[in-house]
């Protein structure tokens, strides 16, 4: 739709001196997800990619679990009080036989990257809401030098960053570092929930032989996104949340985080990195 960047006048100020000109930004906007024609939540985004982010929203939700689940995603036509269409409003149809969780949970939120439920009872919530436990028999199997190559990959690819300088991103490679898909957007949560709901649309789910590399922190709500998918790894180039490691602890995901060229700190999952035993000093 062409609405990934907008332009606005800004003064730059360069050694004291002043000028005039057009910049070039990331575009933000509102995007309310309805559920079987019901409000569900509303999340500031880039346009581009809102059928797979509403899908992947409803993946982390536990209410999608396979392609099959899906009849429908429509924009609403009317959303405005003249009528018009303004893109900012989908529709998600579930097919018949999907079990429509109870939506008095209160999703009916904004969301932002810090949303989500606390302690105990959200680390309960997503282990017995997952349709895809995380299930890589044999393990998923990386080499550090491995991890160490991807944040340069994850730059490379990213499109609208480097006309912008402010979008996060999110992807998926596999165990061997293939780079699957890349999504980019204004949230770092919503820049999964694009690759998780390309990945269902695709009938790729459960996503259990990959890597998702994010280009900022590990907050709990990208843990909870990469376990709901299966993703057996989850590797970020900034910190992660201590909920985030109480959740990769219980699920078995592997958290990675200060992803920084050969440097890395693992958080837990260590049984997924092919490391090298070192010789203790004589």
């Amino acid at each position: 739709m062409g609405r990934v960047t907008e332009r606005r006048k800004v003064i730059r100020i360069r050694d004291g001196a002043l000028s005039s000109r057009p910049d070039t930004l990331v575009a933000e906007e509102p995007l309310e997800i309805r559920l079987n024609g019901k409000p569900l939540a509303i999340t500031m985004r880039t346009p581009g990619d809102d059928f797979a982010l509403a899908t992947g929203f409803l993946v982390s939700e536990g209410v999608l679990a396979q392609q099959n689940d899906l009849q429908n995603i429509v924009y609403c036509a009317g959303a405005t009080t003249d009528g018009s269409n303004t893109y900012n409003v989908v529709d998600v149809t579930t097919t018949p036989h999907v079990p429509i969780p109870d939506i008095t949970l209160q999703r009916n939120v904004y969301t932002t990257s810090s949303c989500g439920l606390c302690g105990k009872a959200s680390l309960d919530a997503v282990r017995t809401t997952t349709h895809w436990p995380i299930h890589d028999t044999p393990p998923v199997r990386v080499s550090p030098d491995l991890l160490a190559s991807l944040p340069d990959r994850l730059r490379a690819a990213q499109r609208v960053f480097d006309r912008t300088g402010g979008l996060h991103a999110a992807a998926l490679f596999t165990e061997h570092g293939e780079l699957l898909d890349i999504r980019e957007d204004v949230g770092r949560h919503n820049a999964v929930d694009k690759l998780i709901g390309r990945a269902l649309q695709h009938g790729h789910l459960p996503l259990s032989r990959t890597i998702l590399l994010v280009s900022g922190r590990a907050s709990f709500e990208l843990a909870q996104k990469a376990v709901m998918a299966g993703i057996p790894l989850l590797a970020a180039v900034s910190a992660p949340s201590s909920l985030a490691v109480d959740l990769a602890t219980e699920t078995g995901l592997t958290l990675i985080g200060f992803l920084r060229g050969p440097s890395m700190n693992v958080y837990a999952g260590e049984h997924r990195l092919a490391l090298e035993a070192t010789a203790a000093p004589g």
